[in-house]
């Protein structure tokens, strides 16, 4: 495949990688459906290098997406103790967090809460910290007021925040 280690693969490319010589199962779809970064690009949209490429006119050259949604893989207890594996959504926001399959009942209540917290959320003023010090408290504090998770903690410190270290304290 074409780029390394930094390819894009369509679903039969990246079955082909990690599962040898199988075939992908017919419910993934089309194989021109698919196209799956091993390692993924991002360029923020308040970023310094936004605001260069947009100062040196180059983003006349260049093709801009916004990113439709991120998606985890999982794996999680089923029923009778089996494994049960997917591909499921992250959810951006407060009712996103109410519908999403990767939390259980009253972790999508916290979640919720933890996304309208962030919405609200106004570094000029106070009033919205919620008793958090932006500048000196650690994400810790965060994931302590609202009673997030392990896999709520991973999936908004690497899908959302992009955060590429596995220890939450780090984030």
């Amino acid at each position: 495949y074409y780029g390394g280690d930094c390819a894009s693969l369509n679903i039969a490319a990246l079955w082909k990688k990690y599962k040898g010589t199988e075939e992908p199962p017919a419910a993934f779809g089309h194989n021109r459906d698919w196209n799956v970064d091993l390692i993924p690009k991002f360029i923020m949209s308040n970023g310094k290098l936004v605001k260069m490429l947009i100062k040196s006119k180059v983003t006349k050259y260049l093709e801009w997406k916004v990113v439709d949604g991120t998606y985890v893989f999982q794996v999680s207890k089923g029923l009778m103790g089996g494994k049960k594996a997917g591909i499921h959504k992250v959810p951006s926001n407060d009712s996103e967090a109410l519908k999403s399959s990767l939390m259980g009942l009253w972790e999508k209540k916290r979640c919720r809460n933890f996304f309208k917290y962030v919405e609200s959320f106004n570094e000029e003023d106070p009033k919205t910290f919620g008793g958090i010090d932006p500048t000196s408290d650690p994400f810790a504090a965060l994931i302590k007021k609202f009673g997030l998770e392990a896999n709520t903690i991973d999936f908004v410190g690497h899908a959302i925040a992009l955060y590429p270290e596995e220890d939450p304290k780090t984030f």
